[in-house]
């Protein structure tokens, strides 16, 4: 299992410089940004699309720093009610599943969307209780006439390019727990799964190994996401965990994302890594630093110690005393 970083956070820093810093404090994979909210500072993805000689001078430029691709990253909403938006959404993943084929990387990782709660409707609408009435059949409305016929035909792209398309479940997005995303992945085809990134469950209430088997067990994580909460209870029970204060807004969040070890210990880490390799998970785990009591070199190094500790270097033994 590898230690990745996301390197959004070290975005104003030049690729070259950003795999070298990477490389020595022990990472062995990046995932690349490439468009949408995670921009693309260090895989502009119109440059390398049809530029075969780009793609083999990335590959070998990351292959030279010990490092390897584990996914790139396209986080937009490609189901918004703003058809100019949303084809930008829609062009940048379609590219992103085609970049991903060529350069031979396994995932590209990404958010389901959201829609409007009607045709005709301007803002993207995230329903989380069936009534009123009209919320329920608008929460129909977004899967059955919007989400499920869009990503069938991602599934098919994805197919096509010999890629996995890894979903990250989150708030604000059709998608944002595990029972949507084995929905979504059962209406198109297994070449859509998750991008399991924990941070956004916690908060949730949702037991995090507990929904690493329930995909796991469907072979449904295609990527995963090493990024850590904490819920401040002092909060919570005042205000719930609906959490419209800004991230950035500390002393009356409800919760937070903290970097690895600072939201759950050490020992549920290496639980997380366990039950990953149970369900036959061995491919990275991507840390993305989005901490904002601690600066992103910082909060990258304490989470790659913890994570050290927590993975196995070695594939499982004979199980001699069985």
């Amino acid at each position: 299992m590898d230690i990745g970083v996301l390197t959004v956070v070290l975005g104003g820093e030049p690729l070259e410089d950003t795999l070298e810093y990477l490389s020595g404090i022990g990472v062995d994979a990046v995932e690349l940004g490439c468009g949408g909210f995670v921009g693309e500072d260090h895989l502009p993805r119109e440059e390398y699309l049809d530029d075969e000689d780009a793609q083999a001078d990335l590959l070998a430029t990351v292959e030279d720093h010990d490092l390897r691709i584990s996914a790139i990253s396209t986080h937009n909403n490609p189901l918004h009610p703003d058809d100019e938006r949303a084809n930008e959404a829609d062009r940048e993943l379609r590219e992103a599943i085609e970049l991903a084929g060529k350069l031979d990387v396994d995932a590209v990782t990404c958010f389901s969307g959201l829609p409007a709660g009607a045709p005709g409707d301007s803002t993207p609408n995230w329903i989380t209780a069936p009534w009123p009435d009209e919320h329920a059949d608008a929460h129909e409305y977004q899967w059955e006439d919007v989400a499920i016929p869009y990503w069938e035909e991602i599934g098919e792209h994805a197919q096509d390019h010999d890629v996995k398309v890894a979903i990250e479940m989150h708030p604000n997005m059709l998608v944002y727990e595990p029972r949507g995303m084995l929905k979504l992945r059962e209406a198109a085809n297994p070449w859509i799964g998750a991008n399991f990134d924990p941070s956004h469950l916690y908060w949730q209430g949702i037991d995090v190994t507990d929904a690493i088997r329930l995909l796991g067990e469907e072979d449904a994580i295609h990527h995963f996401h090493a990024k850590d909460t904490k819920v401040y209870d002092a909060n919570a029970r005042e205000q719930g965990v609906l959490d419209t204060n800004a991230y950035t807004d500390e002393p009356n969040r409800s919760w937070m994302f903290r970097s690895i070890g600072y939201g759950h210990g050490e020992e549920h880490w290496k639980d997380v890594v366990s039950t990953l390799r149970v369900v036959g998970y061995e491919g990275a785990l991507s840390i993305e630093h989005e901490d904002s009591l601690t600066s992103g070199k910082e909060g990258l190094e304490k989470a790659v110690d913890v994570l050290q500790r927590a993975v196995f270097d070695t594939e499982p033994g004979d199980a001699y005393w069985a």
